[in-house]
């Protein structure tokens, strides 16, 4: 069974940084490309990043390029997203997901993080 569990989402201040693992179990994890999905209160979802990690390639939305980052150490598993110099508009229930890449989409999902940034 295909499972993915987030963690590590807080509540900090702008500015501040967090790192959410993702626990991935029930399949290759190396053989998928994994992303990370956001949805702020009363918005849709948003596509954040996405790792390849069979090779390490990662990519990034816009909104996110300089301040988030995939750390290269995708082994055991697990995906991370690290998230650095946090604004308010970061605030949001954070999920992995397996991603097919394309139009094939994402897959699985987990149950979400919460991170919220507020003074």
């Amino acid at each position: 069974e295909v499972q993915l569990v987030e963690s590590g989402g807080n509540m900090v201040q702008p500015g501040g940084s967090l790192r959410l693992p993702c626990a991935a179990s029930g399949f290759t994890f190396s053989s998928y490309d994994m992303s990370w999905v956001r949805q702020a209160p009363g918005k849709g979802p948003e596509w954040v990043s996405a790792v390849n990690t069979g090779d390490g390639s990662t990519y990034y939305a816009d909104p996110v390029k300089g301040r988030f980052t995939i750390p290269g150490d995708n082994t055991k598993s697990t995906s991370y997203l690290q998230m650095n110099s946090l604004e308010p508009e970061n605030t949001a229930l954070y999920y992995c997901a397996r991603d097919l890449v394309g139009a094939a989409g994402l897959d699985y999902w987990g149950q979400g993080t919460q991170v919220t940034v507020s003074s």
